[in-house]
């Protein structure tokens, strides 16, 4: 696969990230941005807060998903013209934090486990919807500054 030289230079491209940059640059993309942050560090970080760390795999499973989950939507204020499609990344981590008590083998303590890895699941899932639906923004939706 070829690609032409000189496509940093195409009118499309440049418009597109100035799109892409006024999406993030408003206060609700920075607010999802934080709040997934937030969110996936108490995934990472639940197994010692809600008192399930004994639960090996499920503790190393949050441990994981809530790391990954900070890596894909850390990325997306500073870069979303290039980073933008691992929203949808984050959509289904969230679906699997939702689904890992009943999938992940081992003894489960379902009232903690499952309460938390459904709420903060159910949080990061829409928090990864609503980012990946601020790339298809129209222009008209994303308000120019007022001169």
């Amino acid at each position: 696969m070829t690609t032409h030289p000189n496509i940093e230079h195409h009118p499309d491209l440049a418009e597109m990230r100035t799109r892409f940059e006024r999406v993030t640059s408003t206060p609700a993309a920075q607010a999802v941005e934080a709040l997934a942050l937030i969110t996936g560090l108490y995934l990472a970080a639940s197994p010692w807060i809600a008192g399930f760390s004994v639960l090996t795999s499920l503790a190393v499973n949050n441990l994981i998903t809530g790391l990954a989950f900070c890596l894909c939507m850390g990325g997306l204020g500073s870069a979303y013209e290039r980073t933008h499609a691992m929203a949808w990344t984050a959509v289904v981590l969230g679906a699997w934090t939702i689904v890992a008590p009943w999938v992940i083998a081992g003894p489960m303590d379902f009232t903690r486990t499952v309460l938390n890895n459904v709420i903060t699941g159910a949080v990061a899932l829409c928090l990864g919807l609503a980012m990946a639906m601020m790339a298809g923004r129209d222009n008209r939706t994303v308000r120019e500054p007022r001169r």
